[in-house]
């Protein structure tokens, strides 16, 4: 398989590199140290094309490619994987299931506004006793007429206090998996709440919430695909979420690559620059490594979606050995950096705090070594 970029995704790498150096990167310790990311940026991010990236051009988007888009999400998770958790929820979870699984009338009404981020979704599964075990919801959709009334509540909701819509998963029935359903909710419905979970140990200019449905009231209009297929789409929808978030790991590994070599080059001890010591080479060394094989498994999977090939088991591997990775690179540019990198003057201990929760979501490294169990054996660990 050929690996090389082709000339547009360079371009498109090298425009979303120089845009984020002037317009996040400067920013992103205040971002920070506030728990809120400027959101006069997203117009600005949209403008360059980042939340059309794969929605179709007659919904409003930019079109193009998966490769592109592992690109795009390696240069926010470089920049601030805050940024990049906001395009990756919005458009990607809530865009694709849209676009894979909406109506006409659905794609038409909201599609072309998450493509532009005029407005902005989130992605309603994680519930407070129920994480991995998403088929297991207690969120309610009762049926009231021509309408559905849900009742429940959310958990650790990217964009919950931001966004415009909401993609609720919620039980129609007690059947298990099978009784799961997909809606589209407007946050601005009555009975929906959003609070900000605030003192989170990173991704801190990321608004991530609690939702909290009481007898919220939509139109059946508002389901996505079928009664009983949300656990369906929620699952489909996570094998291209896992892609994003170990593209965004692939920056976190990147961006701790290039402030290690920067300090070892500019940093003097015993008379001669940190990089001339053997051991800081080795982890330097070690950061590299990580980082060109991340991003070979990122692009591979890329690939195979591009190919319309079967990507959920590399989407696993991708997901599980990058952000581990992420976790390691962090750790080592701490390091190198010694007691400067635990302050947050240098990037090091926000790409630790960043890199930590990508192990857990989106299927925590234990759940993509079981789908990557099953994949191999055949034999379903999960029950």
């Amino acid at each position: 398989m050929d690996l090389s970029l082709s000339d547009e995704q360079q371009s498109f790498r090298d425009t979303a590199r120089a845009f984020l150096d002037k317009e996040a990167v400067p920013h992103r310790i205040q971002w920070d140290r506030d728990e809120a990311v400027d959101l006069a940026i997203v117009p600005k991010m949209a403008e360059l094309g980042f939340f059309g990236l794969t929605i179709p051009e007659e919904y409003g988007g930019l079109g193009g490619d998966y490769v592109t888009y592992a690109l795009a999400m390696e240069e926010l998770g470089r920049a601030d994987s805050a940024l990049r958790g906001i395009v990756s929820v919005s458009s990607g979870l809530v865009g694709k299931s849209i676009l894979f699984f909406g109506s006409e009338e659905q794609k038409q009404e909201w599609l072309p506004q998450l493509a532009t981020a005029s407005k902005l979704g989130c992605f309603g599964l994680t519930e407070p006793g129920t994480g991995s075990d998403a088929g297991n919801l207690t969120s309610r959709a009762v049926k009231d007429g021509d309408d559905y009334v849900l009742n429940g509540q959310k958990l650790f909701i990217t964009n919950g206090t931001w966004a415009d819509v909401a993609l609720v998963f919620a039980r129609t029935s007690d059947d298990g998996p099978r009784g799961v359903t997909a809606f589209l909710v407007p946050t601005d419905t009555p009975g929906f709440e959003a609070r900000e979970i605030k003192g989170k140990l990173g991704l801190r200019g990321q608004a991530t919430a609690e939702l909290f449905l009481s007898d919220v009231r939509v139109p059946a209009s508002a389901v996505l695909g079928e009664v009983g297929k949300g656990f369906k789409i929620a699952m489909s929808t996570l094998d291209k979420g896992r892609l994003a978030v170990a593209a965004g790991c692939v920056g976190i590994v990147q961006g701790c690559l290039e402030t290690s070599v920067d300090y070892a080059l500019n940093r003097t001890q015993f008379g001669k620059p940190l990089a001339g010591f053997q051991l800081v080479q080795d982890m330097i060394a070690d950061i590299s490594l990580d980082a060109d094989a991340a991003r070979l498994l990122v692009w591979r999977c890329a690939d195979l979606v591009d190919r319309g090939e079967p990507f959920g088991t590399a989407a696993s591997k991708a997901k599980l050995f990058a952000s581990e990775a992420a976790v390691r690179a962090a750790n080592n540019c701490i390091q190198v950096h010694g007691g400067a990198g635990y302050v947050d003057e240098y990037p090091g201990a926000k790409y630790l705090r960043d890199a930590r929760v990508m192990t857990l979501y989106e299927g925590t490294s234990q759940i993509q070594k079981l789908l990557i169990g099953r994949a191999e054996t055949g034999v379903n660990a999960f029950v």
